[in-house]
């Protein structure tokens, strides 16, 4: 299972931030950011790539929004390179405001393009939906309408088409996400307060354009809990490759604080009983997203592909993580897993708001997110949004995000996503890989992992049949050692050694345990690769 989103070009990105010491022993030092800044902004990047348009020679181009401070409108940039460079492009603007100094576009806009024509949408027309917002005399938001723009010239004008919420500061509506139905039919997904009299501090739920978006239905709750206190918000929606529909959605003040969960639909309208969370995005040991999910599903690696989920934090860092995605190659089922994500944002309340996650066609993948500054990193006026084109190692299982007995998770940012289990000598230390396979076949396995003083090696299962494995010293590849290098926390314990074996899996869930040495060691990682035949 080698599945692989190209290689990441070292110098494409840049790190800034400064160091903080501390002790010798020990020397702690303060996040740096990786990626090329774009622009500065607090959150909500939104991307898409076009594949519809008249002209041939402008699908591939980009098109990208997010949230700025000021009251300008939604900024519009593009990339015509695949995400290497970006211009400029212009303002999109609420036309039925005159003071712009207090009403204007200015929340949580979302992108998309018709992939066909319906009606006066003509395929190829991109859409934008975001939130139109009054400030009142004490500068803070007043009212607020969620409305929906349409161009036809790649994002140089944009024609106000109807509006879909309503909101007040009291009974706010946020967030909305727009999908195509293969009907052509429009959905608006929405985090609604309006019905905080009913029992619902807020709630997700949707209405549906028959018209391209004049006017639209009623609203039809998604996901609503009774009680006014949890928060569900900020829905996402993909496709699978089965037709189903997968949503993404953060549980604020929910049974777990912040955690984000899934849910689907067979037809993108029903989504079950409103009062159902789903299912929480978590791994086998138990860690989690939490706050502003994106979810992307991208065709790689067997007929189900891979679900990839980004995320403001993760529940062992808070504000401070964010810097994974989580994965999962089974439809959403079973545990999920980190790979460090191509921009490594710095975190605040506002960094990581919903990002984009746009697979390019030479198997990059293009990765746009808000991150604090490192001269101001609590003020998320001062945000930037970074982007970086990156690798992901879907053969690769974190040994933190595994289940694990008799050890212990330690972070340590010489590894390769920040984190080790340190694994107890002989039969105490255990760390267990359930791992989805999509093919029967031989398989190479390997551990990375590293003495701390004395020699130890440790041992290797798969399905309950014990391997012989070989040792080497670990290689990286010139990306791999570049990032490695930048030694931005604890310093490792020496080098690392590849323990190496065969095995032949199965398709479906295998179980690949690691067990202690002679001594307590440290583990990376364990990565599965297909022996070609």
């Amino acid at each position: 299972m080698s599945w692989k989103i190209s290689s990441l070009s070292a110098a494409a990105l840049i790190m800034s931030s400064a160091f903080v010491a501390t002790s010798a022993s020990a020397q702690q030092r303060t996040p740096v950011a990786v990626g090329q800044k774009l622009a500065d902004g607090q959150a909500y990047a939104t991307a898409v790539q076009l594949a519809h348009q008249a002209n041939r020679a402008d699908n591939g181009r980009i098109l990208l929004s997010f949230e700025e401070n000021g009251m300008e409108g939604i900024p519009l940039y593009e990339s015509e390179d695949n995400g290497a460079s970006w211009q400029f492009v212009m303002h999109a603007t609420d036309p039925a405001r005159s003071d712009r100094s207090k009403c204007n576009l200015h929340w949580q806009p979302h992108l998309t393009e018709m992939p066909r024509t319906v009606g006066a949408l003509k395929a190829g027309t991109i859409l934008l939906s975001a939130s139109s917002v009054c400030n009142g005399d004490n500068g803070r938001m007043a009212s607020m309408q969620l409305q929906l723009y349409a161009s036809t010239d790649l994002g140089r004008s944009w024609t106000y088409i109807g509006a879909i919420a309503d909101g007040t500061a009291e009974l706010p509506v946020w967030e909305p996400h727009l999908l195509v139905l293969d009907d052509g039919r429009l959905v608006t997904y929405f985090s609604s307060e309006v019905h905080k009299a009913d029992g619902y501090n807020q709630l997700l739920s949707h209405k549906v354009s028959t018209d391209g978006g004049k006017t639209w239905g009623i609203e039809v709750y998604d996901t609503a809990m009774l009680g006014g206190v949890e928060r569900p918000g900020m829905v996402i929606v993909d496709r699978l490759p089965d037709r189903r529909y997968v949503m993404t959605y953060e549980d604020v003040e929910g049974p777990v604080q912040n955690q984000v969960y899934l849910k689907y639909s067979n037809d993108g309208l029903n989504w079950g009983n409103p009062a159902d969370h789903g299912t929480p995005i978590q791994t086998e040991s138990g860690l989690y997203p939490i706050n502003c999910p994106t979810i992307r599903w991208l065709p790689v690696g067997g007929p189900k592909g891979i679900l990839l989920v980004s995320a403001r934090g993760d529940s062992a860092l808070g504000l401070g993580g964010g810097r994974s995605f989580y994965w999962n190659a089974n439809g959403g089922a079973g545990p999920w897993w980190e790979v460090p994500a191509p921009v490594q944002k710095l975190g605040n309340g506002r960094a990581g708001w919903t990002q984009a996650m746009l697979p390019q066609p030479d198997g990059n993948l293009l990765h746009i997110t808000s991150s604090a500054s490192a001269e101001a990193l609590a003020n998320p006026s001062k945000n930037q949004m970074l982007f970086a084109s990156g690798m992901l190692d879907f053969n690769r299982y974190e040994a933190e995000d595994a289940t694990r007995q008799g050890s212990a998770m330690m972070r340590d940012a010489s590894m390769s996503n920040g984190a080790k289990v340190r694994l107890g000598a002989k039969d105490v230390g255990r760390v267990i890989f359930h791992v989805f396979m999509a093919k029967a076949g031989r398989y190479e396995l390997g551990v990375n992992y590293g003495g701390i003083g004395f020699a130890a090696t440790p041992r290797l299962s798969a399905n309950g049949a014990g391997l012989k494995g070989v040792t080497a010293p670990a290689a990286l590849d010139e990306a791999k050692a570049a990032l490695r290098s930048r030694d931005l926390g604890t310093r490792g314990n020496g080098e690392r050694t590849q323990l190496s074996a065969s095995s032949d899996l199965k398709a479906g869930e295998n179980v690949i345990e690691i067990a202690g040495g002679a001594y307590a060691l440290d583990i990376d990682y364990l990565e599965i690769t297909q022996v070609q035949p």
